[in-house]
């Protein structure tokens, strides 16, 4: 088990670190703003030092903008977030791919941008170890987050570049409604060795096994109803309607043997003491995910 720093927003870097390490979990997902408020350099030595691993780094992406100008800027801001992965030694930037501009109806138009700003970053970013992670969101996020809403459709990105290059996030929050989703999730896994061994020389996974597309799996539960504004509305693991169980059993299935990082924005867990909060967690991981 990962514990995604957002799951615990009321914590410091340094009370993140030094809690999971008194609780015997050995990865964190960080997010930009709170590692460059911390600095880099410094927050790698932090995580390092507390016998911690960096998950995933989040969040790259928004790359579906019109305007030449709004273009640059976001693959300049994506490089700087490879490098930022790269020097906390995690292999995997998620990506937020970026909804409709504004005005725009042309959902084909805008994932084929995300296809031209992956061709254009995943070369840099392998040659720095790291690899570009789509992850879909709920539908209700296409408009003005990701126009990437299913599995299926981050795959038919994620397979026009090499695996080491691009791959895909499963997040249970976003993918729990899809009654394609366990297809999708086996196809993510299509030509890999359960045995460990890959095909084509793609690597290995750090916890043993060929790499498959998922490049990462992340938890929260879904519950209703949900808040205004619908963002901050993930619940605690076993809270509700997603079977968790099922997914962690299909990704492994599918040649996945990396971290299963718990990311949940939810006001409600940042309010209380951030131990007690991570106690719940590692409970609720063993009962719901085992």
């Amino acid at each position: 088990m990962s514990l995604n720093q957002r799951t615990v927003k009321q914590w410091s870097l340094p009370d993140l670190a030094d809690g999971c390490a008194r609780a015997g979990v050995r990865g964190v997902g960080l997010w930009r703003a709170p590692v460059q408020e911390y600095g880099v350099a410094a927050a790698a030595r932090l995580v390092r030092d507390a016998g911690l691993r960096v998950t995933s780094l989040c969040r790259g992406g928004f790359f579906t903008a019109l305007d030449p100008a709004e273009r640059a800027a976001a693959l300049d801001d994506n490089r700087a977030a490879i490098e930022e992965a790269a020097a906390l030694g995690t292999d995997t930037l998620v990506l937020v791919s970026g909804g409709l501009p504004t005005g725009s109806r042309d959902l084909p138009g805008a994932r084929e941008r995300i296809a031209d700003a992956l061709g254009e970053l995943g070369p840099y970013a392998a040659e720095r170890g790291v690899r570009l992670a789509i992850e879909p969101l709920h539908p209700m996020f296409a408009a003005d987050r990701c126009v990437v809403s299913t599995l299926a459709q981050a795959l038919d990105l994620a397979e026009r570049f090499p695996v080491e290059q691009v791959g895909v996030v499963v997040d249970t929050y976003h993918l729990w409604w899809d009654d394609t989703v366990g297809a999708q999730i086996e196809r993510a896994g299509e030509g890999v060795d359960r045995a460990g061994e890959g095909s084509g020389g793609v690597g290995k996974e750090p916890g043993g096994g060929a790499r498959s597309r998922i490049a990462a799996f992340q938890l929260a539960d879904w519950i209703t109803p949900l808040p205004e504004g619908v963002l901050l509305g993930r619940g605690q693991l076993g809270d509700g309607s997603v079977d968790l169980r099922w997914f962690r059993e299909r990704v492994e299935a599918a040649g996945y043997r990396g971290p299963i990082e718990v990311e949940i924005f939810n006001p409600a867990l940042w309010a209380r003491e951030g131990a007690e909060v991570l106690a719940e967690i590692v409970d609720r991981f063993r009962a719901h995910v085992g």
